[in-house]
């Protein structure tokens, strides 16, 4: 099985498959030894095993539903005893694989395992129940799980630290190192004398997760020179929160350094439109991602979008506020949509005209979008009537048949199973 995952790793490099086909979050399954003892596990959100003398090390233990199969996985490698787990950052994709191996501490007789995290990532948890229910329904909305109920209980770390920590595990020293990306409390972990590099979600064989729009901010900018500290250190495997291993120095600094390229270009084009007085409506539809990026095979946007990471850059730097005088203290959209429908002689005629734009023929991408403004706004004037609804379940049913990323594709959707249900 180790060289079915090392072969596709290759095989997405060459792009002789795409991650489309291969998503870069999905469980895969399987084990690949990368190097001398150390394996990685291609799960929903991966897990890095390393062998030490005094046991073995994880970085990352995987989400909820995958950790038993990880452990078995795992198990038919070593015999080892879990020494210490790392986590590359708080997501609950990556933090929820310990208790089972606990539990196997305690049943046969082993001192329990140490988890290690940077000091953000306990405020993570603390906010994570502080919003419970919101993270819930963004979590069903863009994933498409309506079941998805998010956990009340966490395995918090046992040591935290701020900007760099050694671990130590018989004669092997892991190198962490605090950085700022997809999230606040994210930590590279580096093998040194094995060159291998654990990036935790810093990279994840697609356009970079910078953007995500249901989720707190996330740090671009600081991102990019994470990544080109990465490539500083020249690792020669590079094993990702999601996707597959790069193997080889080469792949590993084109991967790094293009996916800081990227981020630094958003960035970059984004302040430029800020800093000559633009709104935010005009960097997302002239802020590009360089086309000598744009064909790259670990840089496809299928699970966030460019165009979100352009918001994220805004937000960070600028506020809330879009620069439309009409969005500083806006009616509600209920009012506004109203007022819209009687001018537009009812709510069905928006309707109407939503399903004649995106139903057209070659339908380009402006109108389908404004299709969508139109179908939410007949929506919100008539939620009650079934023509309406029955256009904004097909409006938005066609959004989502055309998008590329998990996050539109979960959210249209999302709208589109809500027409249907009433709102």
């Amino acid at each position: 099985m180790a060289t079915d995952v090392l072969d596709l790793a290759d095989r997405l490099w060459r792009g002789e498959v795409t991650t489309s086909e291969f998503h870069p979050v999905r469980h895969l399954g399987g084990l690949a030894e990368i190097c001398d003892g150390v394996a990685f596990v291609p799960a929903f959100a991966n897990v890095t095993a390393i062998v030490t003398d005094d046991g073995l090390v994880l970085v990352d233990t995987g989400s909820a539903f995958a950790a038993s199969a990880i452990h078995e996985e795992l198990r038919r490698w070593t015999g080892q005893r879990l020494h210490t787990a790392i986590y590359s950052h708080g997501h609950i994709d990556h933090v929820f694989g310990v208790p089972v191996w606990a539990e196997e501490s305690r049943e046969r007789g082993w001192p329990a395992p140490v988890v290690v995290a940077h000091e953000a990532l306990p405020l993570r948890f603390d906010r994570y129940l502080m919003t419970l229910g919101y993270n819930e329904i963004i979590n069903q909305r863009q994933f498409g799980a309506p079941g998805l109920r998010w956990p009340t209980q966490y395995r918090y770390p046992d040591v935290t630290y701020r900007d760099e920590l050694t671990v130590q595990a018989g004669a092997t020293a892991l190198a962490l190192r605090h950085e700022k990306g997809e999230t606040d409390d994210h930590t590279v972990t580096w093998l040194a004398d094995r060159k291998v590099l654990c990036c935790g979600d810093l990279f994840i064989w697609a356009s970079p997760n910078a953007g995500n729009p249901q989720k707190v901010q996330r740090y671009p900018l600081e991102w990019a020179r994470a990544l080109r500290r990465m490539i500083e250190l020249q690792p020669e495997y590079l094993l990702p929160g999601h996707g597959l291993p790069v193997m080889g120095a080469d792949r590993v600094a084109r991967a790094l350094g293009d996916t800081a390229e990227l981020l630094e270009s958003l960035v970059s084009q984004t302040l430029e439109v800020m800093n000559g007085g633009g709104r935010l409506d005009e960097a997302i539809h002239t802020v590009r991602v360089p086309a000598a990026l744009a064909d790259r095979p670990f840089l496809q946007p299928v699970y966030d979008e460019p165009e979100f990471i352009v918001r994220t850059v805004w937000r960070q730097y600028g506020g809330w506020w879009d620069g439309n005088p009409a969005t500083l203290m806006p009616a509600s959209e209920r009012a506004v949509a109203a007022e819209l429908a009687d001018l537009a002689g009812g709510a069905t005629r928006l309707a109407a005209r939503a399903l004649q734009l995106a139903e057209a023929a070659g339908c380009p991408e402006q109108d389908i979008r404004l299709a969508g403004h139109l179908a939410e706004l007949a929506w919100l004037a008539a939620p009650g009537d079934p023509e309406v609804a029955q256009a904004r379940h097909r409006v938005f049913s066609l959004r989502a048949d055309r998008a590329t990323s998990t996050m539109a594709t979960g959210v249209f959707r999302w709208a589109a199973s809500e027409s249907l249900a009433g709102g």
